[in-house]
């Protein structure tokens, strides 16, 4: 052999050692002691022969290796090799995930427009055509990066349009009864724009099958991580953008989640002068999140009353475990002026940053 097969030799041979070491570790108590004993024995020939540079007998050593390798994975043919080997890795992967999202970051998607225009929930927008963009294979690309799907609902019967009826797991959409089918169309689909009902989908409107009930671009609520841990160490901090489970929280549906702002804690009495948030009588300034929503500026409304519920709730004051919830789109947010305050024992963690899709909201979440 010359200097580059004598090099390249030793190469495979170390490798063949690395690969049989791997499957002894692995499937060791399943291959038995006959077999183990088998590959130990090929496996300490090898090593010597690398370690006195004896390179004449390497090949008659890797063979005689290979072939104890082989005859201990002949029998599972899918598990072995390469094939095996990536399979393991990504189960490893996997159980490294669920970790992470059992102790430490879990992914949640922002549902609802509550807490627009900081983050944004899943949105439509009526179009009659797609776009160049909107067509395959392009349409791909853009889901990909920006979140927009475009796509046309049908009639699947033909019958009169029922009430509208509110989805129990997805609350972007309501649904229709068409000749006995249901039907999903996007809650947006309700409204003309202009804050009027859509005539197109009033009750007991005769529709067609096949007949176009909506035609348009569906945005993907914006995807984030949340900071499992962080909690553990420090209190949760007024103006940090809070997830938490709706569990016990009467008047919500449960066993799901929710975002707001935190904007009231332990102990404290919150109250609201439109636009302002008040603690213990002290008007809240100089923190960047509620200052935005306190500025009515920028597609912020300022903080507002709940009117419809009476001045009963104008005033609360929390208990020694109560975090009080806002959305920052105050007009249009279920929270904790309507439902009460939130246990600290709900408390999941606060949003860290938007990872999907690319907008101008990506990344760090203020």
């Amino acid at each position: 052999m010359n200097f580059f097969e004598r090099r390249r030799c030793r190469k495979e041979a170390k490798a063949l050692i690395h690969h049989a070491l791997h499957l002894e570790n692995m499937r060791g108590d399943l291959l038995g002691e006959v077999v183990v004993g088998r590959i130990k024995t090929a496996t300490v020939a090898l090593s010597d022969a690398l370690k006195s540079r004896d390179v004449n007998v390497l090949p008659d050593r890797m063979a005689s290796l290979t072939t104890c390798l082989e005859s201990a994975t002949a029998k599972h043919p899918l598990r072995g090799g390469a094939f095996r080997e990536n399979f393991e890795v990504a189960v490893v992967a996997v159980v490294v995930a669920m970790g992470l999202r059992a102790y430490f970051i879990q992914p949640f998607k922002i549902p609802t427009g509550s807490m627009q225009p900081t983050l944004y929930g899943i949105t439509s927008e009526e179009v009659a055509s797609p776009s160049v963009l909107d067509r395959y294979p392009l349409k791909l690309i853009k889901f990909a990066v920006t979140g927009d799907w475009y796509s046309v609902r049908r009639a699947t019967a033909s019958g009169r349009l029922g009430q509208a009826l509110m989805s129990q797991t997805d609350p972007s959409v309501v649904l229709f009864y068409i000749g006995g089918k249901r039907h999903k169309i996007p809650k947006d689909a309700l409204s003309d724009g202009n804050g009027f009902g859509n005539p197109h989908f009033y009750a007991s409107r005769e529709v067609r099958n096949g007949e176009i009930l909506w035609a348009g671009v569906r945005h993907s609520g914006d995807h984030l991580f949340v900071n499992k841990v962080i909690w553990n160490f420090r209190k949760p901090r007024r103006d940090e953008v809070m997830v938490f489970k709706t569990d016990g929280i009467s008047g919500l549906v449960q066993g799901t989640h929710y975002i707001k702002r935190m904007c009231g804690l332990p102990g404290e009495t919150i109250s609201i002068n439109p636009p302002h948030l008040v603690i213990d009588n002290h008007t809240i300034t100089g923190l960047r999140g509620i200052d935005r929503v306190s500025s009515a500026c920028d597609g912020y409304s300022g903080y507002q009353l709940a009117e419809d519920l009476g001045s009963v709730l104008k005033s609360r004051s929390l208990g020694l475990d109560e975090y009080y919830a806002l959305g920052d789109n105050t007009r249009n947010s279920a929270d904790s002026r309507f439902w009460g305050p939130v246990p600290a024992r709900n408390l999941v963690g606060p949003a860290a940053l938007v990872y999907w899709p690319l907008s101008s909201r990506w990344g760090l979440i203020r």
